[in-house]
């Protein structure tokens, strides 16, 4: 190690430091004591966001860095590390001094490290990085450099550490070395059980039985990875914790803010307002749920696992992203810190969360349930015989003399379903399809389209249309523009109107019988509107409801859309003559596609 020599004796001993957390959730500042001299020190942070050259700068107390590469083979023991240009050496470097080949160039989490500081006085390393649960491939056959994820503030010591696992405490070999600077022989110490199992500091540990002891509480995420990640689609996440200890544990889920971010990274807007899904409830089997705050205290949400092996020892945590109350920009980023504790006070697991405030563009599909109907009850007067009496000017085709109308909605035999397809795109109009087509185009980008002829021709046979019968068709297939946005809490109104001479899509029209075809008797002239067919006029209502209190609305909200629906269809005979007819009922809409681009015919 370049001037200074580490000689470790027997089995390698690390240097030590003192260590600290300061949660800071998303982005977390790991505290450093650095000794002057050599110290070891164990990452519980990702760093790799910016290289050491950036992070540690031209000057300043630290000038080397070593990592520690697990040994993958034969039984191995250190009486000085190996020169970083050595075949086959364990350790990784990074040395300021000019000219120096760097063997590695970012700090990686869950990896222990030897830090030099080159100052006459101690140094504190404030190291800021994203939170990870521990990970470390354990070696049976030699050392391991390892850390502990202990709480910051009051590490338990080692004899209390092992107790729930009695093998590794008997047979594992641990030393420590008391860091600082490094005499010419320096003498590992065997640790006792007394001494403190402090969070960032590296020890040596060699056990002849593998294991994955990080603690009583082992956490792992759905995702496999270092986050938990709701991202801007997610709205439930999973996670599964696991009792490492022969007693019955209780285990605390807490919920942190977020620091500042790295000047070159995205900062937060606020910390996810997160839930906890419960059981079902009984009488509606909707699923009861507890939200996580920042204001509560560690031990808000406790979890009791039985010993491990046994039934209970392993349970699933839902977590819920209550969207609905992420009400900033979209695509705003929500950012904290998900902390597990064991009430014993033997592990601290920090992992950061993060979400994303999403939009509502893309393609959604669903069906309106129309339940209700307006009448048209007509009452006419009658004179004492019963019989109904002849008014002196016939109105809108009635001999009679109309006394009241009764055009309340009234429920229908059977709801009649109709299809609905709506499209927003990112400026924020919804628009309301007759057809769309899903697929490729010829780049094999995914594409929503008005027409087939805008997919690609080799990529046809596995794009899908999506068809409303009920809407009039048109070759055209314009889509109609709404007034807003489809979203929790508006509402949208589309207007489809359809021409008395549209012998595509109007019902009126036949083009092939002479009593229907909108000519007269000599097929010369158009008639006018209400001869043979009436101008439609189609006035629907979306009008989106905000999602339900419960655990599955307010985490789906999302991706599912649901409220009123409501048409109004007025049908223009003769001159200023026209009908109404009122529809009611209620829909559902769900997103299938998150594309933005509605590509139209040109």
């Amino acid at each position: 190690m370049t001037s200074t020599s580490l000689r470790l004796r027997g089995l390698a001993a690390a240097l030590t430091a003192c260590c600290g957390l300061t949660a800071q959730a998303q982005w977390q500042t790991q505290s450093i004591l650095l000794k002057p001299g050599w110290n070891a020190v164990y990452l519980h942070v990702d760093a790799t966001h910016v290289s050491l050259d950036t992070l540690l700068g031209a000057t300043g107390p630290i000038d080397e860095v070593w990592l520690w590469q697990t040994p993958v083979s034969q039984l191995q023991f250190i009486n000085s590390p190996q020169e970083p240009t050595t075949a086959n050496s364990q350790w990784a470097v990074w040395n300021r001094s000019p000219g120096n080949v760097d063997t590695f160039t970012q700090l990686r989490p869950n990896a222990a490290y030897l830090v030099r500081n080159s100052a006459a006085t101690n140094a504190v390393w404030n190291l800021v990085g994203k939170p990870v649960l521990p990970r470390y491939d354990w070696t049976t056959t030699g050392l391991n450099f390892i850390g502990f994820p202990t709480p910051a503030g009051a590490p338990p010591t080692f004899d209390r550490f092992l107790a729930p696992v009695p093998a590794l405490a008997l047979d594992a070999e641990i030393f420590r070395y008391p860091g600082g600077v490094i005499s010419p022989t320096p003498v590992p110490s065997l640790l006792y059980g007394g001494t403190a199992v402090n969070r960032g500091e590296a020890f040596w540990v060699r056990a002849k039985d593998y294991n994955a002891y990080f603690g009583p509480l082992g956490v792992s995420l759905q995702s496999g990875g270092n986050t938990v990640d709701f991202g801007s689609r997610l709205g439930t996440y999973t996670l599964r914790l696991k009792n490492n200890s022969d007693l019955t544990n209780t285990f605390s889920l807490s919920l942190l803010p977020s620091g500042d971010a790295p000047a070159d990274q995205p900062g937060s807007v606020g910390v996810p307002p997160l839930l906890v899904r419960g059981p079902r409830n009984a009488s509606d089997l909707a699923y009861l749920h507890t939200a996580l705050t920042t204001s509560q205290v560690p031990s808000d949400h406790q979890v009791v696992l039985t010993p491990r092996g046994q039934p209970g020892s392993e349970v699933e945590v839902v977590l819920g992203l209550n969207r609905t109350a992420m009400s900033s920009t979209v695509g705003d980023r929500y950012a904290g810190i998900l902390r597990f504790a064991d009430t014993n006070g033997l592990s601290q697991l920090d992992v950061g969360v993060t979400a994303t405030v999403a939009d509502t563009a893309g393609l959604w599909v669903g069906d309106a349930s129309v339940a209700q109907v307006a009448q048209y009850l007509v009452t006419y007067a009658k004179d004492a015989t019963g019989t109904p009496l002849v008014a002196a000017v016939t109105t809108n085709g009635a001999p009679y003399i109309a006394i009241s109308t009764n055009t309340t909605l009234a429920n229908v035999v059977r709801p009649v379903p109709l299809r609905l397809i709506a499209h927003n795109n990112s400026a924020g109009q919804a628009r309301l399809l007759q057809r769309v087509f899903v697929g490729l185009n010829a780049g094999n980008v995914p594409i929503l389209a008005t027409d087939e002829s805008l997919l690609g021709t080799s990529n046809r046979d596995g794009a899908r249309r999506i068809s409303a019968a009920h809407l009039p068709f048109a070759h055209t297939n314009a889509p109609w523009l709404g007034t807003g946005l489809l979203k929790e809490g508006n509402n949208v109104q589309f207007a489809v109107p359809l021409n008395y001479r549209d012998h595509a899509a109007n019902p009126f029209l036949h083009t092939f019988h002479p009593d229907h075809d909108n000519l007269d008797a000599r097929f010369g002239q158009v008639e006018v509107q209400g001869a043979e067919s009436y101008t439609i006029e189609r006035a629907i209502t979306l009008a989106v409801t905000a999602p339900g209190t419960d655990f599955t609305s307010l985490t789906t909200s999302r991706d599912t859309l649901t409220g009123g629906y409501a048409e109004t269809i007025t049908v223009r005979g003769k001159g200023a003559s026209s009908r109404q007819f009122n529809l009611q009922g209620d829909f559902t809409l769900r997103r299938i596609s998150n594309i933005p681009l509605l590509t139209v015919t040109p």
